[in-house]
């Protein structure tokens, strides 16, 4: 007899092997007809897996993420059915799941079109519709590659030569199509039922520039109809949202051709950098933070100590002078540590802490570049904590608080925490690794924080905190870090002197909260689709007359509101061209300006101003007092 247990604790017999579809079946018509896959011991396996011994079970639908997983498994390979069936001399190489869908890369003789693509989803479709039977088979490795290559099908050949000669393959066939894959699949095409391609893009064989070029034919595929139309929805929200589309259409910033990689702030943009700058640069003043500033060279000998010359080579970028070797800085730890190492510390000092807005550099590859959000040259909002182990727990706490203070300040309330743990591959004693991850877990506890665990995806030298960014649309961003790092210290000889007079090891905390502030800004730019709050906004008001009659009085408006609010630098436009009142203020809603200020002969007679706000609001007319008291608090407030 075989006995499987399920969720519920509940067991059910069976006097031989049973697949994981009968078992589904004995529970109910129900569930035998939703059932997508099964898990056994933490494996997701098919509904035809036959269970030979006393397991635990679960059944496997649509509601479950492992189902939505198998789902887009499997349309990756409903694609390349039709693709066949449309391009027989296509050939198909890897189609894996990605977040939110998959992508099959094929290698054809002419691009795909839009038209094709369309064709393409129309035939995936009808290949569903049919509801063929999703069939596993196993062969041996060499009988696959002579398969593949009898089906002319070179590039999956020699993805199956690739691996071991004494290893089985599985192949899954639907209809017509047959795919190598290690599965599991859904039972039938029929369960592929809400999918969409998205687009064509250009990729390399296996990864590599040196080899050709291929097609990569994205897609995404849902559970159900309505979760495919919320993500259409939000894809759509998402365009109107892009940075680089409102960074050309409100002249912040442009990417040139002549520096790739590098951004290049136009006045108004590099108004919402300073105002980020200096508002981080009050977080570190009011929170025991010491700026510094480490140089952007440094000697390829210490990066070798570090471990980042022989590591991260590659991505940095180098040059030489009288001889010597340097590379610009891909990160500012080590000339913190430096710093740290100049004088002698005392256990007096720590904890110490530094910050910089330190420049960075990346070599990374052009495909990768994408706006602001991914370049070669940024600036990040460092800090390091410079620490005995005692202060980790207290200092992560702290740190988190802060974190949410500022987050909450720009826009953003919903927070996800994820505590990164020990890798296999490490360094320090298993001691050192409990305190540090007890440290982070417990620091988050105390902020009333929910988290996640990632298991292994720590660094070889320390665990840490990742903090991720949910956006207005639901998408997620992660910025900010708190890191435990035992190994640079090390590397790099930091020490101070103890209670007991002797030499010790500080621990190093790498911290981050916005990380790249390009980065950061392009993500405000997309949360508040350009209608940044008002202690960001570039231009925060703009005074316009009706009449050349009121331009005298309009620079007394701007004039006045300085006067009023000293210490706020606020950021008034002037706009007293000869144009229609009525196309002036469409100009400036459609630059998304907080504020608009009109004067014609009335407000003029009165001292006042008619005041329309963002979202084409008329608040009416008002004294400039009672105006500048209103975007005062409009800026304390952060709102």
């Amino acid at each position: 007899m075989i006995h499987i247990t399920l969720p519920d604790g509940s067991q059910r017999e069976f006097p031989g092997p049973v697949t994981v579809a009968e078992v589904a079946a004995s529970i109910g018509s129900g569930l035998a007809k939703a059932a997508l896959a099964g898990k056994i011991d933490g494996k997701v396996v098919d509904t035809s897996y036959q269970i030979t011994a006393d397991s635990p079970l679960s059944i496997i639908t649509a509601k479950d993420a492992d189902g939505l997983e198998v789902i887009r498994h499997s349309t990756a390979h409903l694609l390349a059915y039709a693709v066949k069936e449309l391009f027989p001399d296509a050939q198909v190489t890897i189609g894996p799941v990605i977040e939110n869908g998959f992508y099959y890369d094929f290698a054809y003789k002419r691009p795909f079109t839009p038209e094709d693509l369309v064709a393409i989803e129309k035939r995936m479709t009808e290949l569903a519709a049919k509801d063929e039977p999703v069939v596993r088979r196993v062969l041996p490795r060499d009988e696959a590659v002579a398969y593949f290559k009898g089906l002319g099908e070179q590039y999956k050949a020699e993805i199956i030569a690739s691996i071991p000669s004494n290893e089985d393959v599985s192949l899954y066939r639907e209809g017509n199509f047959e795919d190598l894959c290690r599965g599991p699949h859904v039972p039938s095409t029929g369960k592929l039922k809400f999918f969409k391609l998205m687009k064509v893009a250009g990729a390399y064989w296996r990864g590599d520039h040196r080899n050709e070029m291929l097609q990569r034919i994205y897609g995404t595929a849902w559970a159900t109809k309505d979760e495919l139309q919320q993500y259409l929805s939000m894809l759509e929200e998402a365009e109107k949202r892009d940075h680089r589309k409102l960074g050309r259409e409100l002249d912040l910033f442009h990417i040139d051709e002549h520096s790739p990689g590098m951004v290049f702030w136009h006045p108004k943009g590099w108004s919402v950098w300073q105002e980020v700058e200096q508002y981080m640069r009050r977080v570190y003043r009011d929170n025991g933070y010491q700026e510094v500033k480490a140089p952007q060279l440094l000697d390829k000998t210490l990066w070798e100590k570090t471990g980042h010359w022989d590591k991260y080579r590659d991505n940095m970028f180098t040059t030489e002078s009288e001889k010597r070797d340097y590379a610009l800085k891909p990160m500012n730890c080590p000339g913190h540590i430096l710093i740290f190492k100049q004088g002698i510390k005392s256990y007096r000092d720590l904890p110490l802490r530094y910050g910089e807005f330190g420049q960075c550099h990346r070599n990374e590859p052009t495909g990768g570049l994408h706006g602001i959000m991914r370049v070669r040259g940024f600036t990040q909002d460092d800090g390091h904590i410079f620490c005995t182990e005692e202060h980790i727990l207290p200092e992560c706490t702290a740190y988190t608080a802060l974190l949410q203070k500022v987050y909450k300040d720009f826009g953003f309330e919903n927070i996800i925490y994820k505590v990164a743990t020990r890798p296999e591959a490490r360094i320090g004693s298993d001691e050192s690794w409990d305190k540090a991850e007890h440290a982070l877990m417990e620091s988050l506890r105390a902020s009333g924080c929910e988290f996640e665990i990632a298991p292994g995806d720590g660094a070889f030298y320390g665990p840490k905190i990742e903090y991720t960014l949910k956006d207005a649309i639901g998408r997620q961003w992660q910025c900010g870090t708190m890191q435990v790092d035992f190994s640079m210290p090390e590397r790099l000889d930091a020490e101070y002197v103890g209670e007991d007079g002797a030499r010790h090891r500080p621990v190093m905390l790498h911290r981050a909260i916005v990380g790249s502030l390009e980065r950061f800004i392009g993500i405000l730019i997309e949360q508040h689709a350009g209608a940044l709050p008002v202690w960001l906004a570039p231009v925060q008001v703009a005074v316009l007359n009706i009449t050349d009659a009121q331009g005298d009085y309009c620079r007394e408006i701007a004039a006045k509101l300085q006067k009023l609010l000293p210490h706020q630098d606020l950021r008034v436009a002037l706009d007293l061209r000869n144009e229609k009142i009525t196309y002036k203020i469409r100009e400036h809603s459609l630059q998304k300006l907080p504020y608009i200020l009109v004067a014609g002969d009335k407000e003029k007679a009165a001292g006042a101003v008619a005041v329309r706000a963002r979202g084409n609001r008329d608040l009416g007319v008002m004294s400039i007092e009672a105006f500048a008291e209103l975007i005062a608090q409009d800026i304390a407030s952060k709102v």
